[in-house]
Parts: C-alpha cells; structure tokens; sequence
C-alpha cells in the first residue's frame, strides 16, 4: 500500500471519529513514561474512549474538511486524541485525573458534538456528572413519588391497625 493511501486511510479514520465521537479532547502528552501512558490508556479502555495519537498535518486535513478550523493552532508538538462516542464527560474526566496525578499532561482543545471548545470549557466538562449518575439521579427522582406513595400507604394501615387495636383494647376492658 502506498504511503498516500496509508495517510489517506488515516485523514478518513480521523475524520469518522471527529464526526460520531459526543466529544474529543486534544492534549500535549509530553514527558509521560511507559507505565503512566499504560496506565491512561487502560483507564480510557475502561470508558470505551480511543485514545490515540495522529499526526498533526493529518489531523490537519481531517479538521479543514470537517469544518473544525478551530483545533488548527493548537496542532503543534506531540498530540494525543481522546474520542468518546458515548459519554461526552468521560473523556475530560480521565484527563483531568491524569493532569492531576501526573502534572505533565496539559489540554489543547476540545471538540463537543462539532464545537470546538477552549481548556476552560473542557474543565467545565469534566466537572459535569457522568452518564450513568444522570441516569441514576433521574431514576432516583422517578422512585420517589413511588416510593412517598408507599410510605403514606402504609401509615394510613399503620393508623387504621392501631385504631383497630385501641378499640379491641378498649371492649375488652
């Protein structure tokens, strides 16, 4: 396979993942070993979010051709691409973990369903609460009518078995 092609292949692979990922965050990955770039990889499997890095003409071309001009200037020096299809926070959370524990990494830019976003709104991202605990927040907030329903029900009972009981208590005396 020519190296056109190859490169070809990569601009269209890019171009999938920018246009089906929820969010992708760009992020200057200088300066991390083999074992925390293993590390933060393994957490991002874990969150089916693809981490990778691209080349940054490549990632270039891709961007020019989707309309992402924005990401343009901050494709100097190592990149790294995190895209999550799934959970738009997912992505911003690991990497603000990672920023944390190993002070090397530092965002460039983010891209939320097709906006780009600058490293204030990608902190803004993070800070946001995950899929799964919006999902289990409103089916918290579900349960509770249900469940203030049971509760009058079963005081009402509750009164009606002690008033039962007062009343045997007080024929029997």
């Amino acid at each position: 396979m020519a190296v056109k092609e190859q490169k070809a292949q990569v601009v269209q692979e890019l171009k999938d993942k920018f246009s089906n990922a929820s969010s992708a965050i760009l992020v200057d990955y200088k300066g991390l070993n083999v074992q925390e770039v293993t590390e933060l990889r393994n957490n991002f499997r874990q969150a089916n979010v693809d981490y990778k890095v691209y080349k940054n003409t490549l990632t270039e071309i891709a961007a020019k051709e989707l309309g992402l001009e924005g990401i343009i200037p901050f494709l100097e020096g190592p990149t790294a691409i995190a895209f999550s299809a799934e959970d738009p926070v997912a992505p911003a959370k690991i990497l603000t973990d990672a920023i944390k524990k190993y002070k090397k990494i530092e965002f460039k830019v983010g891209v939320v369903d097709g906006k780009v976003i600058d490293v204030e709104g990608i902190k803004a991202l993070a800070d946001l609460p995950s899929r799964e605990e919006l999902i289990a927040k409103m089916l918290g907030s579900m349960n509770a009518p249900i469940a203030n329903l049971v509760g009058v029900l079963n005081g009402t009972m509750r009164a009606l078995v002690y008033a039962l009981n007062a009343i045997k208590e007080q024929k029997e005396a």
